[in-house]
C-alpha cells in the first residue's frame, strides 16, 4: 500500500488524495499478484468479494461531509472510516468463511460477527479478507495450516511466525492493520519475526465473543500494525465491556492517539534474570536486547535485573493449561452440529472418530491427545490443578513486581525467524519459541512486541522484536513508551523494497 500508517491514510482520505475504493482495489490487486507469484506470501486466504460496496459507501460519506464542511465531525464519529484491515481465520465475520485453517471447518460460514469486528465496522473500518494461521491457532510458525505455510515478507525462505502469521501481512503492506489472536504469544511472535508492532492486551480488554476458542482462560485478541499509533486507534474502538462476554473489561484510559512518553527519569524497568541466562537465546537477539536496554538507560530510566525463579515453570504451566483447555474446547467439533462430516452409516461413535481423524491435522491431534491425557481419570485433573496453581503464583509474583516497577523488558523470542521446515517435525523446539511470551498470558498482563533491530547479515538480516510488558490495563502507557522508541528508530520495521 502507498500509505503505510492509518494516520497518513486518514489524512489522504480527507484531502481526496486517495479513496477507500482505491485502497481496497490495491489490496485485491496485491493479493492476486502474490497468489500467482513463484513464492506466494500466502498471508490472505481470500479477499472478500463485497468490499468494494463497503468502500464505495465510505467514499460517499466522505464526499458528502467534505461538501458540507463536516469532515472532522464525521471522522470523530467514525475514526476508521474507509480503512481496510485484515482478519485472522478464527474471528467471525458474518456471512464469510471461518475455517481456522482446518479441514474440519472447510466451507463453514460464520452466522454472526465477533464483537471486535462489529465495533470496527461501526467505526467505519472495512474487513477486507481472512488470513492464514496455524490450524486452530496451534503453532508458532503458521506451517500447521491446511492451506500451506505463510512466508516471511522479509525473506520468503523463512517463517512468518504463528499462529497469527497471516495477519503479519501488515508487514508487507497488504493491510494497514490486522487482528490476530494470542494464547501464548501468537501475535507477538509474528510481529517480532516480521518487524512490526504486535500488542497482546490485558485479558478481557478485547471481547472474545465470536472468536473460536483454543484455551479460554488464556485467549485474547491482539492487534498488529506499523506503529504504536496504528494500534492505539483500533484498540480504543474495540475495547470495553461486552454483554456477550462475561470476562470482558473496560480499558480505563483508552484513547485514539498516543503521545511519545517523556518522563523516563521516573521509569523503573525490570529485566528478568531467567531470560538473560536462557541458553536458547542467540547472540544476535542478545545484542539487540542490550542495545534496547542501553537506549532506555540513555534516557535516564532505572533498570534492574530481577530474580523470578517461577518463570522457569511458565512454559510447562502454560502447555498443561492450554492443551487441557484445547482438548475440552475442540470436543465440539464432532461432525454433527457444524463443519465437515464423514458418516459411513456405522453409528455416532464411528461418525465422531472418522470426522475428527480426517478433519484435524497432526499438531491439533497431538495437542488434543496430550490435553485429554492430562485430564484423564488416571490424573483426576491433578496435573491441570498444579498448572493452575503455578499460574496463580506467577500472577501474584508479577503483580508484586509491578508494585516497584513500571515495565518488564525482555526479548520477544529467543531467536529470529527460522527457515521454513526447520522445526516443523520437532514439536519441542517449536514449543520453545514461546519461552519468553507465555508468562504474559499466564499473568493476564499486556505486552507489546517492538521492532528493535536486525540479526547479522550472516543470519539473514531478519527482524528482532523486544517486549515492553506492563501491569494490567497499562496498554496506553506501553504504547506511549513505544511511540518514543518509534520516533527515534524509524526503519526498524520492514521497508518493502527489502523483500527477497
Amino acid at each position: 500500500m502507498k500509505y503505510k500508517t492509518i494516520r497518513e491514510t486518514v489524512e489522504a482520505l480527507k484531502s481526496g488524495e486517495t479513496s477507500s475504493v482505491a485502497l481496497v482495489k490495491e489490496s485485491k490487486e496485491t493479493f492476486e499478484a502474490d497468489k500467482n507469484s513463484a513464492l506466494p506470501l500466502n498471508a490472505f486466504l481470500e479477499i472478500y468479494d463485497d468490499i468494494l460496496k463497503s468502500a464505495e459507501a465510505a467514499d460517499q460519506k466522505i464526499s458528502e461531509a467534505r461538501s458540507c464542511g463536516s469532515l472532522e465531525k464525521l471522522f470523530d464519529e467514525q475514526p476508521l472510516l474507509g480503512i481496510p484491515f485484515a482478519v485472522k481465520d478464527n474471528i467471525s465475520v458474518r456471512g464469510k468463511k471461518l475455517t481456522c485453517s482446518s479441514r474440519i471447518l472447510e466451507g463453514y460460514v460464520a452466522p454472526y460477527s465477533a464483537t471486535v469486528i462489529n465495533r470496527l465496522e461501526k467505526a467505519g473500518a472495512i474487513p477486507i479478507g481472512r488470513c492464514n494461521q496455524d490450524e486452530f491457532a496451534m503453532g508458532s510458525s503458521t506451517e500447521y495450516s491446511v492451506y500451506g505455510p505463510t512466508r516471511n515478507p522479509i525473506d520468503r525462505a523463512y517463517v512468518s511466525g504463528g499462529s497469527s502469521g497471516g495477519p503479519a501481512a501488515v508487514a508487507a503492506n497488504q493491510a494497514l492493520f490486522a487482528l490476530g489472536t494470542e494464547t501464548g504469544g501468537s501475535v507477538r511472535l509474528p510481529a517480532s519475526y516480521c518487524g512490526i508492532y504486535g500488542l497482546k492486551t490485558t485479558y478481557g480488554v478485547l471481547s472474545r465473543w465470536g472468536v473460536v476458542a483454543y484455551g479460554s482462560s488464556l485467549d485474547q485478541v491482539g492487534i498488529l500494525g506499523h506503529t504504536p499509533q496504528d494500534i492505539a486507534l483500533p484498540l480504543s474502538v474495540m475495547s470495553g465491556v461486552d454483554f456477550y462476554d462475561d470476562t470482558s473489561a473496560d480499558l480505563p484510559d483508552a484513547k485514539p492517539s498516543v503521545n511519545a512518553f517523556s518522563d523516563f527519569l521516573k521509569l523503573k524497568i525490570a529485566v528478568p534474570k531467567q531470560f538473560l541466562e536462557s541458553k536458547g537465546m542467540n547472540a544476535d537477539v542478545a545484542k539487540v536486547f542490550e542495545e534496547t536496554r542501553g537506549w532506555f538507560e540513555s534516557k535516564g530510566a532505572k533498570i534492574e535485573v530481577v530474580d523470578l525463579p517461577i518463570l522457569d515453570a511458565a512454559i510447562a504451566s502454560y502447555y498443561v493449561i492450554a492443551l487441557s483447555e484445547a482438548a475440552s474446547n475442540l470436543s465440539r467439533f464432532d461432525g454433527i452440529r457444524y463443519g465437515n462430516r464423514i458418516d459411513n452409516g456405522k453409528g455416532y461413535d464411528e461418525l465422531y472418530v472418522d470426522t475428527r481423524s480426517n478433519g484435524f491435522g497432526p499438531e491439533v491431534k497431538r495437542r488434543i491427545i496430550i490435553g485429554n491425557y492430562v485430564l484423564s481419570e488416571q490424573f483426576s485433573g491433578d496435573t491441570y490443578k498444579k498448572g493452575m496453581s503455578v499460574r496463580a503464583r506467577i500472577q501474584r509474583e508479577i503483580a508484586k513486581l509491578f508494585e516497584q516497577f513500571d515495565l518488564i523488558l525482555c526479548p520477544t523470542c529467543p531467536t529470529s525467524a527460522f527457515k521454513l521446515g526447520q522445526k516443523v517435525d520437532d514439536p519441542l523446539a517449536m514449543y520453545l519459541s514461546d519461552l519468553f511470551t507465555t508468562f504474559v498470558n499466564l499473568a493476564r498482563i499486556p505486552s507489546l512486541s517492538v521492532p528493535a533491530g536486525r540479526t547479522s547479515l550472516e543470519n539473514g538480516n531478519m527482524p528482532v522484536g523486544i517486549q515492553f510488558a506492563g501491569p494490567m490495563f497499562s496498554e496506553m502507557k506501553i504504547l506511549e513508551i513505544a511511540q518514543a522508541w518509534e520516533n527515534e528508530h524509524k526503519g526498524c520495521g520492514i521497508p518493502v523494497a527489502e523483500e527477497k
